[in-house]
Protein backbone atom coordinates (compact mmCIF):
# COMPACT_ATOMS: atom_id res chain seq x y z
CA UNK A 1 0.00 0.00 0.00
CA UNK A 2 2.79 2.44 0.87
CA UNK A 3 4.67 1.58 -2.33
CA UNK A 4 1.56 2.23 -4.43
CA UNK A 5 0.89 5.51 -2.62
CA UNK A 6 4.48 6.69 -3.12
CA UNK A 7 4.48 5.71 -6.81
CA UNK A 8 1.16 7.46 -7.45
CA UNK A 9 2.31 10.57 -5.54
CA UNK A 10 5.60 11.09 -7.37
CA UNK A 11 4.79 10.90 -11.06
CA UNK A 12 2.20 10.37 -13.73
CA UNK A 13 2.30 6.60 -13.85
CA UNK A 14 -0.88 4.53 -13.76
CA UNK A 15 -0.43 2.46 -10.59
CA UNK A 16 -2.12 -0.91 -10.11
CA UNK A 17 -2.02 -2.76 -6.77
CA UNK A 18 -2.53 -6.53 -6.99
CA UNK A 19 -3.81 -8.10 -3.76
CA UNK A 20 -4.60 -11.80 -3.57
CA UNK A 21 -6.72 -11.44 -0.40
CA UNK A 22 -10.31 -10.26 -0.28
CA UNK A 23 -9.21 -7.04 1.44
CA UNK A 24 -6.11 -4.90 1.81
CA UNK A 25 -3.76 -4.91 4.79
CA UNK A 26 -4.84 -8.19 6.31
CA UNK A 27 -1.56 -8.60 8.21
CA UNK A 28 -1.80 -5.08 9.65
CA UNK A 29 -4.75 -6.26 11.74
CA UNK A 30 -2.47 -8.69 13.61
CA UNK A 31 0.27 -6.23 14.51
CA UNK A 32 0.49 -5.00 18.08
CA UNK A 33 -2.21 -7.52 19.08
CA UNK A 34 -4.67 -5.79 16.77
CA UNK A 35 -3.60 -2.31 17.84
CA UNK A 36 -0.96 -1.81 15.09
CA UNK A 37 2.42 -0.85 16.52
CA UNK A 38 3.20 1.06 13.32
CA UNK A 39 6.62 2.47 14.25
CA UNK A 40 8.93 3.45 17.08
CA UNK A 41 9.34 7.14 17.96
CA UNK A 42 13.12 7.04 17.99
CA UNK A 43 15.76 8.36 15.62
CA UNK A 44 17.34 6.40 12.80
CA UNK A 45 20.39 5.53 14.89
CA UNK A 46 18.14 3.80 17.42
CA UNK A 47 16.27 2.02 14.64
CA UNK A 48 19.59 0.79 13.27
CA UNK A 49 20.47 -0.68 16.68
CA UNK A 50 17.25 -2.70 16.61
CA UNK A 51 17.71 -4.02 13.06
CA UNK A 52 19.50 -7.35 13.32
CA UNK A 53 19.79 -8.33 9.68
CA UNK A 54 21.59 -6.04 7.22
CA UNK A 55 20.89 -2.70 8.93
CA UNK A 56 23.27 -0.68 6.74
CA UNK A 57 21.29 -1.67 3.67
CA UNK A 58 18.38 0.38 5.05
CA UNK A 59 20.15 3.75 5.45
CA UNK A 60 18.60 5.20 2.29
CA UNK A 61 15.12 3.84 3.00
CA UNK A 62 15.04 5.22 6.55
CA UNK A 63 16.50 8.50 5.36
CA UNK A 64 13.73 8.78 2.75
CA UNK A 65 11.01 8.09 5.35
CA UNK A 66 11.94 7.98 9.03
CA UNK A 67 9.61 7.40 11.97
CA UNK A 68 8.88 11.12 12.41
CA UNK A 69 7.97 11.36 8.74
CA UNK A 70 5.75 8.30 8.99
CA UNK A 71 3.96 9.69 12.03
CA UNK A 72 3.41 13.01 10.21
CA UNK A 73 2.07 11.08 7.22
CA UNK A 74 -0.61 9.28 9.23
CA UNK A 75 -1.49 12.39 11.19
CA UNK A 76 -2.03 14.17 7.87
CA UNK A 77 -4.41 11.37 6.87
CA UNK A 78 -6.49 12.07 9.96
CA UNK A 79 -5.22 9.27 12.21
CA UNK A 80 -4.19 10.62 15.65
CA UNK A 81 -1.31 8.68 17.19
CA UNK A 82 0.07 8.04 20.67
CA UNK A 83 3.43 6.96 22.05
CA UNK A 84 3.62 4.26 24.74
CA UNK A 85 6.30 2.49 26.77
CA UNK A 86 9.45 1.83 24.79
CA UNK A 87 8.50 4.63 22.35
CA UNK A 88 6.09 2.30 20.57
CA UNK A 89 3.62 4.19 18.39
CA UNK A 90 -0.06 3.21 18.03
CA UNK A 91 -3.18 4.83 16.64
CA UNK A 92 -4.91 6.70 19.45
CA UNK A 93 -7.98 4.49 18.95
CA UNK A 94 -5.97 1.28 19.50
CA UNK A 95 -7.50 -0.01 16.25
CA UNK A 96 -5.28 -1.32 13.47
CA UNK A 97 -8.21 -0.87 11.11
CA UNK A 98 -7.85 2.92 11.37
CA UNK A 99 -4.40 2.66 9.80
CA UNK A 100 -5.68 0.25 7.19
CA UNK A 101 -8.68 2.40 6.24
CA UNK A 102 -6.56 5.56 6.03
CA UNK A 103 -4.19 3.87 3.57
CA UNK A 104 -7.05 2.43 1.52
CA UNK A 105 -8.81 5.79 1.35
CA UNK A 106 -5.62 7.53 0.22
CA UNK A 107 -5.04 4.90 -2.47
CA UNK A 108 -8.51 5.64 -3.78
CA UNK A 109 -7.93 9.40 -3.66
CA UNK A 110 -4.73 9.00 -5.69
CA UNK A 111 -6.51 6.91 -8.31
CA UNK A 112 -4.61 3.68 -7.66
CA UNK A 113 -6.41 0.73 -9.26
CA UNK A 114 -6.77 -1.90 -6.53
CA UNK A 115 -7.50 -5.43 -7.73
CA UNK A 116 -8.61 -7.71 -4.89
CA UNK A 117 -8.61 -11.52 -5.02
CA UNK A 118 -5.98 -11.19 -7.73
CA UNK A 119 -3.58 -14.13 -7.64
CA UNK A 120 -0.36 -13.73 -9.62
CA UNK A 121 0.52 -16.97 -11.43
CA UNK A 122 3.80 -15.87 -12.98
CA UNK A 123 5.97 -12.93 -14.00
CA UNK A 124 8.24 -12.67 -17.04
CA UNK A 125 10.16 -9.87 -18.69
CA UNK A 126 12.84 -7.30 -18.00
CA UNK A 127 12.09 -3.60 -18.19
CA UNK A 128 8.66 -4.52 -19.57
CA UNK A 129 6.94 -7.11 -17.44
CA UNK A 130 4.14 -9.50 -18.21
CA UNK A 131 2.17 -10.46 -15.10
CA UNK A 132 -0.15 -13.44 -15.44
CA UNK A 133 -3.04 -13.49 -12.95
CA UNK A 134 -6.33 -15.22 -12.39
CA UNK A 135 -7.93 -12.01 -13.65
CA UNK A 136 -6.01 -11.88 -16.91
CA UNK A 137 -2.58 -10.81 -18.11
CA UNK A 138 -1.22 -7.33 -17.38
CA UNK A 139 1.83 -5.46 -18.66
CA UNK A 140 3.92 -3.04 -16.60
CA UNK A 141 6.93 -0.83 -17.30
CA UNK A 142 7.98 -1.06 -13.64
CA UNK A 143 7.20 -3.68 -11.02
CA UNK A 144 7.45 -3.61 -7.21
CA UNK A 145 7.45 -6.91 -5.33
CA UNK A 146 6.08 -6.29 -1.81
CA UNK A 147 4.79 -9.76 -1.11
CA UNK A 148 5.94 -10.23 2.48
CA UNK A 149 7.59 -13.36 3.85
CA UNK A 150 6.17 -16.62 5.19
CA UNK A 151 4.93 -15.47 8.60
CA UNK A 152 1.22 -15.82 9.42
CA UNK A 153 0.35 -17.64 6.16
CA UNK A 154 -3.36 -17.17 7.00
CA UNK A 155 -2.88 -13.53 5.97
CA UNK A 156 -1.65 -14.56 2.53
CA UNK A 157 2.08 -14.55 3.31
CA UNK A 158 2.92 -17.85 1.68
CA UNK A 159 6.18 -17.07 -0.09
CA UNK A 160 5.14 -16.58 -3.71
CA UNK A 161 7.28 -13.45 -3.88
CA UNK A 162 10.39 -15.57 -3.39
CA UNK A 163 9.34 -17.75 -6.33
CA UNK A 164 8.70 -14.70 -8.52
CA UNK A 165 12.11 -13.24 -7.63
CA UNK A 166 13.89 -16.53 -8.31
CA UNK A 167 12.16 -16.88 -11.67
CA UNK A 168 13.49 -13.41 -12.54
CA UNK A 169 17.04 -14.46 -11.60
CA UNK A 170 17.35 -13.43 -7.95
CA UNK A 171 18.86 -15.44 -5.07
CA UNK A 172 16.97 -16.24 -1.87
CA UNK A 173 18.81 -16.32 1.45
CA UNK A 174 17.42 -19.31 3.45
CA UNK A 175 14.36 -18.36 5.49
CA UNK A 176 13.48 -19.11 9.13
CA UNK A 177 10.58 -18.14 11.43
CA UNK A 178 11.69 -15.32 13.75
CA UNK A 179 10.21 -13.39 16.67
CA UNK A 180 8.61 -16.72 17.43
CA UNK A 181 7.94 -18.93 20.48
CA UNK A 182 10.53 -21.62 21.13
CA UNK A 183 9.58 -25.21 21.92
CA UNK A 184 11.35 -27.28 24.55
CA UNK A 185 11.27 -30.77 26.01
CA UNK A 186 11.66 -29.77 29.69
CA UNK A 187 9.06 -31.92 31.51
CA UNK A 188 8.07 -29.21 34.02
CA UNK A 189 7.11 -26.57 31.46
CA UNK A 190 3.66 -27.82 30.27
CA UNK A 191 2.27 -27.51 33.81
CA UNK A 192 3.04 -23.77 33.70
CA UNK A 193 1.13 -23.06 30.46
CA UNK A 194 -0.41 -19.59 30.63
CA UNK A 195 1.83 -18.38 33.48
CA UNK A 196 3.41 -15.00 32.80
CA UNK A 197 6.47 -13.80 34.73
CA UNK A 198 7.46 -10.14 34.78
CA UNK A 199 10.77 -8.55 35.72
CA UNK A 200 12.81 -11.66 35.03
CA UNK A 201 16.10 -11.74 33.15
CA UNK A 202 16.55 -13.97 30.13
CA UNK A 203 19.82 -14.69 28.40
CA UNK A 204 20.42 -16.74 25.27
CA UNK A 205 23.77 -18.30 24.49
CA UNK A 206 25.42 -20.75 22.16
CA UNK A 207 28.23 -22.62 23.90
CA UNK A 208 29.79 -19.87 26.03
CA UNK A 209 28.84 -16.91 23.87
CA UNK A 210 25.91 -14.78 25.11
CA UNK A 211 23.91 -13.58 22.10
CA UNK A 212 21.13 -11.80 23.99
CA UNK A 213 20.34 -10.72 27.54
CA UNK A 214 17.50 -8.52 28.76
CA UNK A 215 15.02 -8.07 31.59
CA UNK A 216 11.27 -8.15 31.04
CA UNK A 217 8.36 -10.56 30.66
CA UNK A 218 8.09 -14.19 29.53
CA UNK A 219 5.10 -16.48 29.05
CA UNK A 220 5.06 -20.25 29.43
CA UNK A 221 3.09 -22.27 26.85
CA UNK A 222 2.07 -25.92 26.65
CA UNK A 223 5.15 -26.65 24.55
CA UNK A 224 7.72 -24.03 25.50
CA UNK A 225 8.18 -20.31 26.09
CA UNK A 226 6.86 -17.14 24.50
CA UNK A 227 6.31 -13.53 25.60
CA UNK A 228 8.18 -10.31 24.73
CA UNK A 229 11.61 -11.36 26.06
CA UNK A 230 11.56 -14.73 24.37
CA UNK A 231 10.38 -13.38 21.02
CA UNK A 232 13.28 -10.93 21.02
CA UNK A 233 15.70 -13.70 22.01
CA UNK A 234 14.40 -15.85 19.15
CA UNK A 235 15.50 -13.18 16.66
CA UNK A 236 19.10 -13.97 17.64
CA UNK A 237 18.54 -17.72 17.45
CA UNK A 238 16.23 -18.09 14.42
CA UNK A 239 18.92 -19.42 12.08
CA UNK A 240 21.02 -21.06 14.82
CA UNK A 241 18.66 -23.63 16.35
CA UNK A 242 20.86 -26.42 14.96
CA UNK A 243 23.69 -25.18 17.21
CA UNK A 244 21.88 -26.25 20.43
CA UNK A 245 21.29 -22.83 22.02
CA UNK A 246 20.59 -22.54 25.75
CA UNK A 247 18.36 -20.11 27.61
CA UNK A 248 19.06 -19.04 31.19
CA UNK A 249 16.30 -17.57 33.32
CA UNK A 250 17.00 -15.42 36.39
CA UNK A 251 13.80 -15.17 38.43
CA UNK A 252 15.27 -12.63 40.86
CA UNK A 253 17.49 -10.29 38.81
CA UNK A 254 17.22 -7.47 41.36
CA UNK A 255 18.93 -9.59 44.04
CA UNK A 256 22.49 -10.91 43.97
CA UNK A 257 23.09 -14.38 45.39
CA UNK A 258 24.01 -13.17 48.89
CA UNK A 259 20.97 -10.90 49.18
CA UNK A 260 18.69 -13.62 47.87
CA UNK A 261 20.13 -16.14 50.32
CA UNK A 262 19.51 -13.69 53.19
CA UNK A 263 15.94 -13.20 51.99
CA UNK A 264 15.37 -16.97 51.91
CA UNK A 265 16.84 -17.35 55.40
CA UNK A 266 14.36 -14.76 56.74
CA UNK A 267 11.43 -16.54 55.06
CA UNK A 268 12.57 -19.91 56.39
CA UNK A 269 13.02 -18.55 59.94
CA UNK A 270 9.33 -17.63 59.99
CA UNK A 271 8.17 -21.17 59.13
CA UNK A 272 10.77 -23.68 60.43
CA UNK A 273 8.34 -26.60 60.71
CA UNK A 274 6.80 -26.36 57.25
CA UNK A 275 7.56 -28.72 54.39
CA UNK A 276 9.92 -27.23 51.80
CA UNK A 277 7.25 -27.31 49.07
CA UNK A 278 4.89 -25.27 51.28
CA UNK A 279 7.40 -22.64 52.36
CA UNK A 280 8.08 -20.80 49.09
CA UNK A 281 4.82 -18.85 48.82
CA UNK A 282 6.39 -15.47 49.61
CA UNK A 283 9.17 -16.04 47.13
CA UNK A 284 7.38 -17.43 44.07
CA UNK A 285 3.99 -17.50 42.30
CA UNK A 286 2.04 -20.53 43.51
CA UNK A 287 2.01 -22.20 40.09
CA UNK A 288 5.79 -22.03 39.84
CA UNK A 289 6.62 -23.66 43.18
CA UNK A 290 6.34 -27.31 42.16
CA UNK A 291 8.55 -26.72 39.11
CA UNK A 292 11.25 -25.05 41.21
CA UNK A 293 11.11 -27.85 43.79
CA UNK A 294 11.53 -30.38 40.96
CA UNK A 295 14.42 -28.51 39.33
CA UNK A 296 16.45 -28.00 42.50
CA UNK A 297 16.01 -31.63 43.55
CA UNK A 298 15.22 -31.03 47.25
CA UNK A 299 12.58 -33.51 48.47
CA UNK A 300 9.32 -31.52 48.80
CA UNK A 301 8.50 -32.99 52.22
CA UNK A 302 11.84 -31.88 53.75
CA UNK A 303 11.21 -29.75 56.83
CA UNK A 304 12.58 -26.23 56.59
CA UNK A 305 14.59 -26.66 59.80
CA UNK A 306 16.29 -29.65 58.13
CA UNK A 307 17.34 -27.77 54.96
CA UNK A 308 21.14 -27.74 54.78
CA UNK A 309 23.30 -24.82 53.71
CA UNK A 310 24.21 -26.76 50.57
CA UNK A 311 20.53 -27.32 49.72
CA UNK A 312 19.80 -23.64 50.29
CA UNK A 313 22.68 -22.73 47.97
CA UNK A 314 21.14 -25.07 45.37
CA UNK A 315 17.82 -23.24 45.70
CA UNK A 316 19.52 -19.85 45.27
CA UNK A 317 21.40 -21.10 42.21
CA UNK A 318 18.19 -22.51 40.72
CA UNK A 319 16.29 -19.25 41.15
CA UNK A 320 19.12 -17.35 39.45
CA UNK A 321 20.05 -19.91 36.78
CA UNK A 322 17.20 -21.97 35.36
CA UNK A 323 18.54 -23.54 32.16
CA UNK A 324 16.11 -24.27 29.36
CA UNK A 325 17.18 -26.03 26.17
CA UNK A 326 14.92 -25.06 23.26
CA UNK A 327 14.68 -27.81 20.67
CA UNK A 328 13.02 -26.01 17.77
CA UNK A 329 11.29 -22.75 16.89
CA UNK A 330 7.52 -22.75 16.46
CA UNK A 331 6.17 -22.61 12.91
CA UNK A 332 5.56 -19.65 10.61
CA UNK A 333 1.96 -19.75 11.87
CA UNK A 334 3.22 -18.17 15.11
CA UNK A 335 6.20 -16.17 13.80
CA UNK A 336 5.89 -12.39 13.74
CA UNK A 337 8.45 -12.10 10.94
CA UNK A 338 10.52 -14.12 8.49
CA UNK A 339 14.32 -14.09 8.64
CA UNK A 340 16.02 -14.39 5.25
CA UNK A 341 14.59 -13.54 1.84
CA UNK A 342 15.73 -11.88 -1.38
CA UNK A 343 19.48 -11.22 -1.18
CA UNK A 344 20.42 -7.58 -0.58
CA UNK A 345 23.55 -8.10 -2.69
CA UNK A 346 21.31 -8.05 -5.75
CA UNK A 347 19.37 -4.89 -4.79
CA UNK A 348 20.54 -1.26 -5.03
CA UNK A 349 19.99 0.14 -1.51
CA UNK A 350 19.64 3.73 -2.80
CA UNK A 351 16.61 2.91 -4.97
CA UNK A 352 15.65 -0.67 -4.04
CA UNK A 353 15.85 -1.54 -7.73
CA UNK A 354 17.21 -4.91 -8.77
CA UNK A 355 20.82 -4.95 -9.90
CA UNK A 356 19.88 -7.81 -12.23
CA UNK A 357 16.56 -6.77 -13.77
CA UNK A 358 15.87 -3.17 -14.86
CA UNK A 359 12.76 -1.52 -13.34
CA UNK A 360 12.19 -4.35 -10.84
CA UNK A 361 11.94 -3.10 -7.25
CA UNK A 362 11.54 -4.74 -3.84
CA UNK A 363 9.98 -3.63 -0.56
CA UNK A 364 9.23 -5.03 2.89
CA UNK A 365 9.66 -8.43 4.44
CA UNK A 366 10.47 -10.23 1.18
CA UNK A 367 13.94 -8.61 1.43
CA UNK A 368 16.58 -10.18 3.70
CA UNK A 369 16.21 -7.59 6.49
CA UNK A 370 14.56 -7.90 9.90
CA UNK A 371 14.43 -6.22 13.31
CA UNK A 372 13.37 -6.71 16.90
CA UNK A 373 9.85 -6.04 18.20
CA UNK A 374 8.71 -2.52 19.04
CA UNK A 375 7.49 -1.12 15.72
CA UNK A 376 10.82 -1.46 13.92
CA UNK A 377 9.71 -4.07 11.38
CA UNK A 378 6.66 -2.09 10.28
CA UNK A 379 8.84 0.99 9.91
CA UNK A 380 11.07 -1.06 7.59
CA UNK A 381 7.98 -2.03 5.58
CA UNK A 382 6.75 1.55 5.27
CA UNK A 383 10.22 3.01 4.56
CA UNK A 384 11.15 0.46 1.90
CA UNK A 385 7.68 0.71 0.37
CA UNK A 386 8.02 4.47 0.16
CA UNK A 387 11.51 4.39 -1.39
CA UNK A 388 10.59 1.65 -3.88
CA UNK A 389 7.48 3.56 -4.94
CA UNK A 390 9.30 6.86 -5.42
CA UNK A 391 12.14 5.13 -7.29
CA UNK A 392 9.76 3.26 -9.59
CA UNK A 393 7.91 6.48 -10.45
CA UNK A 394 11.19 8.27 -11.19
CA UNK A 395 12.51 5.49 -13.42
CA UNK A 396 9.44 5.83 -15.65
CA UNK A 397 10.01 9.55 -16.09
CA UNK A 398 13.45 9.07 -17.62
Amino acid sequence: MMAAIAAASHGNAHVILLEKNEKLGKKLHLTGKGRCNLTNASDNAEHMRHILRNPRFLYSALDALDSAGLMDFFTSLGVPLKIERGKRVFPESDKANDINQALAAYLQKLGVAVKLRCMVNGITGSGLFCIRTNQGTMDANALILATGGLSYPSTGATGEGFSYAQALGHSIVPTFPSLVPLLTAEPWIPSLAGLSLRNVRLSARIKNKVLYEEQGEILFTHEGISGPLLLRASAYLADKMHESPALTLDLKPALDTQTLDARILRDFAEQPNKDFANALGKLLPARLINAIVEICGIPPETKINAITKTQRATLVHTLKNITIMPTVAASYNEAVITRGGISIREINPSTLMSKLVPNLFFAGECIDVDALTGGFNLQIAFSTGHLAGVSAAKCLEK
